[in-house]
Parts: C-alpha cells; sequence; structure tokens
C-alpha cells in the first residue's frame, strides 16, 4: 500500500511541476502516473550505474556532475513516456527540483 502511495504522491508532485515550470508538458494526469513511475524506475536501476561510472567527473565537479544525472533521468524519461515533453537543459533541472520539493513537502504532510 505504501508504494502505491509514494507513485500517487510522485505523479501529484510530476502534474504540479509541469504547471508552474515553463518548457514542461504532460498531457494529463494518466500521463503524469506514468512518469512518475518510470522516473522511479530509472533512478532506481540507472541512475546508480551513472553515478558510479562518473564518479571522477563528480569528484573534480565537487558533487554538481549529480545535477546533470538528474537532467540526464528527465530527458530520458521524456523520450521514453509519449506526452511528456521538456524543452531544454533548464527546464529540465526546474522540472526536477520542483518534482523534489513538492514530493517531500506533500510527504511531509501525508506522514
Amino acid at each position: 500500500m505504501g508504494l502505491i502511495i509514494r507513485v500517487l504522491i510522485s505523479a501529484v508532485a510530476v502534474y504540479i511541476a509541469s504547471r508552474f515550470v515553463p518548457g514542461v508538458r504532460v498531457a494529463n494526469f494518466e500521463t503524469a502516473l506514468i512518469v512518475a513511475i518510470v522516473l522511479g524506475l530509472l533512478n532506481a536501476f540507472v541512475k546508480p550505474i551513472l553515478t558510479i561510472l562518473t564518479i571522477p567527473i563528480t569528484v573534480l565537479t565537487l558533487g554538481l556532475f549529480l545535477i546533470v544525472l538528474n537532467v540526464l533521468m528527465v530527458y530520458l524519461t521524456a523520450s521514453l513516456v509519449s506526452g511528456f515533453r521538456v524543452d531544454g537543459f533548464i527546464a529540465a533541472l526546474l522540472f526536477s527540483i520542483v518534482v523534489s520539493v513538492v514530493t517531500w513537502l506533500i510527504d511531509a504532510i501525508v506522514n
């Protein structure tokens, strides 16, 4: 049951972020739900591998390269999910920040 609630919270965060961040389009709430699932799976399986492979770059940039990896996950999600579009690096960066903050806020309210 907890997993379903977390996915729904993430979907709400994706939908809210798409309304506030210019350059990000989500067709409807169903698409936001799919985006939340795909983004969660990519963050769980692909991002750790990329993080390990890019340790030297991450160390040289004092951890700032992890932001690029977050943006890359958003771009990859946009390429996999039809109905979800991101129009640039700044839009993807703002989207990932807003989704993180909104997810944290909703999670804090629910729990």
